[in-house]
This record gives C-alpha cells, structure tokens and sequence, in this order.
C-alpha cells in the first residue's frame, strides 16, 4: 500500500469570480521511503499540491489518500491531528521563534500533541543530533546562520516520528555551500528509512532525489527516476564546495 496516494487531484481558486485551475488531474502514489522532489517553475501548481499533500489545503475534487486513509473530506480539527502526528515540514523561510531557544522550537511539535514533558527531552536533543546541531541546544534561534536554522527546522520536522519529511525549496534562502550540506542532511535521513517528499524549481537540487515528478501549468509532464547522470554531477557538484 502506498504511503502516498493522489487519483485525479484538483485545485481550482476563485477569487470575486475569476476562477483559476492551479492542478488538472494530478495522480501519482508514494511508496514509503521513496525520496521524491516535485520540480516546476513558478506558478506551475506545485506549491498548491505541496500544501495539499500536507493537510495545509483541500482540494476541489479528487482522491487524497495518506497511509490507506481518505484525507480529501476530514474535518478541520482531524486535518490538524494527523497533520501533527504524520507530517513534518521544512520551509524556505525555516519559520523559527525568534526569541526562542533552539531546544524550544524543535520541542513545539511535541507540545501541541501534549506529549508528556518528561519524555521532551531526550527526543528533542536526539533530532538535534541527527541533523549535528545538538551543541547550539541552548542558543536562540536569531543567534544562528541560515544554515544552523534551516538544520533546526528540519530537526523540528524530525522530531515526532512523522511518516513523511514534506519540505518546500529547503535551500532557497541559503548559499550554494550550505545548500549542499542541506540537501546531504535529506539524502542522509532517507538512507535511514524517512519519506521525503521536496518541492523545488532547482535542477541540481531536484537530482538528490531518487525520482522527479515535473509539473506544468497544474498537470504532471514527467516522473521518472534520477538518472546516473544528473546523480553524478549532483556528486562533482558535491567535490567542488
């Protein structure tokens, strides 16, 4: 059974009127483990799915299932507890507390599922661990580099056991150098069994997944598996930073 499964997903806005199409159709599934980017420029509808298949938007009509569940028709409130529970995001703009400590941000998951406090802890430095930022535990989110806050985002993103990692253009906001080290943090997480799920227009980016869906003017135009070539110069792209 697939982790992901969308069948004829549409999006239509209306805005005083004016109706607008951001997805045509869209069907494609997800199997548990995949590392998947979805690539389009702007406007193609692909930030509209990315918010769709994260229980951040509903579609007009279509199917979504996640994990054998229909999501299309749940309510506001079941949205938000599965969204919590199975879900975890990374955005381009990170979207820390400011004047908050590392340790707090990545705890905040654990807080709106009322986890127990006593348990916080330990979960916590574990996530920052696992994207090697657990020494910064204690410094305030405006203290750190975009790289540091992009690995606390992701840390954040980690820290509830979600079944799938959705994170939408992860390296817009940084240099190419610590994009890169971004991006190995994802291939990294995968290797240890974790859904990723990337939204980006970027080439390069897009090729440290294992498979790219392309998306145009709302419909899907390919989805394939990265080829050897675009892995390796991903790779060359790797030895040159």
């Amino acid at each position: 059974m697939a982790l992901i499964k969308v069948v004829d997903l549409s999006k239509t806005y209306d805005n005083e009127g004016v109706k607008t199409a951001a997805l045509c159709g869209v069907s494609f599934n997800i199997e548990k483990g995949e590392f998947v980017s979805i690539m389009g420029p702007s406007g193609s509808g692909k930030s509209t799915l990315m918010h769709i298949l994260g229980l951040l938007d509903r579609p007009s009509d279509g199917k979504y299932f996640l994990d054998g569940e229909d999501v299309s028709q749940l309510e506001d409130n079941a949205l938000a507890t599965l969204r919590n529970k199975k879900i975890g995001f990374v955005f381009q703009a990170f979207n820390l507390l400011p004047h908050t400590t590392v340790f707090e941000n990545v705890e905040l998951p654990l807080i709106y599922d009322r986890k127990s406090n006593e348990n916080n802890r330990p979960r916590v430095l574990a996530a920052l661990r696992s994207v090697g930022i657990e020494n910064r535990a204690e410094y305030f989110s405006n203290q750190l580099s975009g790289g540091e806050k992009q690995r606390v985002a992701i840390a954040r993103a980690l820290v509830n056991d979600p079944d799938v990692i959705f994170a939408d253009e992860p390296t817009g906001n940084l240099d190419s150098k610590t994009g890169v080290r971004v991006m190995e943090i994802f291939e990294s997480l995968n290797r240890h069994g974790h859904t990723i799920v990337l939204v980006t227009h970027e080439t390069v980016t897009a090729s440290y997944a294992n498979r790219i869906i392309k998306i145009l003017d709302g419909r899907i135009v390919s989805d394939r598996a990265v080829s050897e070539k675009k892995r390796m110069a991903v790779e060359n792209k790797k030895r040159i930073k």
